[in-house]
């Protein structure tokens, strides 16, 4: 079994000790885990004051932050991302060599970053069935299917609930026996790349 080396973009709360704590569940399974900080050390108790402060830095600057994050990085790395760190996860994922794609709570369509989605590119999406983020307006949802049908190696994956950072241990989101199916298909969809 090969190990990956992974970035891993944090959501809209910031680098919170529950996105550590899944890249140390990653890194215990063997693989190499990056997890930058796009907000400068910054962490909030609720999206709203995230999207606060993602909103007074402008995402277009996080989201070049999260390219510069991977520049020094090899061309055979897994980007995947939590919400809003999909966002420069999957715009990486789009746009240079990469092993593969894990989309956690977010889908962006694939034609804000150039698209198509790629279809030699792998993609795993992970998230809640009634999640208002994910299956709402907004368009998550739709976008996920595209991608997922466009990849070659593509799966959607959608657990029951309305949370939508279920994954996060540090969050009143988190749900264990969710993310628990999610960490052990992360790890199957890592361990062949």
């Amino acid at each position: 079994m090969s190990m990956a080396e992974v970035v891993l973009f944090h959501h809209i709360h910031g680098l919170t000790p529950g996105v550590t704590a899944f890249a140390e569940a990653l890194r215990s399974a063997g693989h190499t885990v990056h997890t930058p900080d796009l907000y400068d050390g910054n962490v909030f108790d609720t999206i709203e004051d995230g999207r606060a402060y993602a909103r007074q830095v402008g995402f277009d600057t996080l989201l070049d932050k999260g390219v510069a994050a991977a520049g020094e990085l090899p061309a055979d790395v897994v980007y995947g991302g939590f919400s809003l760190g999909g966002m420069p996860a999957q715009l990486l994922a789009q746009t240079r060599p990469t092993r593969g794609a894990l989309l956690f709570h977010t889908s962006i369509p694939p034609k804000e970053f150039g698209g198509p989605w790629p279809a030699a590119v792998p993609v795993r999406v992970h998230a809640m069935d009634h999640d208002p983020f994910f299956v709402g307006d907004d368009g998550d949802l739709d976008a996920a299917r595209e991608i997922v049908a466009a990849a070659t190696d593509g799966e959607l994956h959608l657990y029951p609930g309305d949370q939508h950072l279920f994954t996060d241990v540090s969050l009143p989101a988190y749900d264990a026996e969710a993310t628990a199916l999610v960490l052990r298909r992360t790890l199957e969809f890592l361990a062949d790349k």
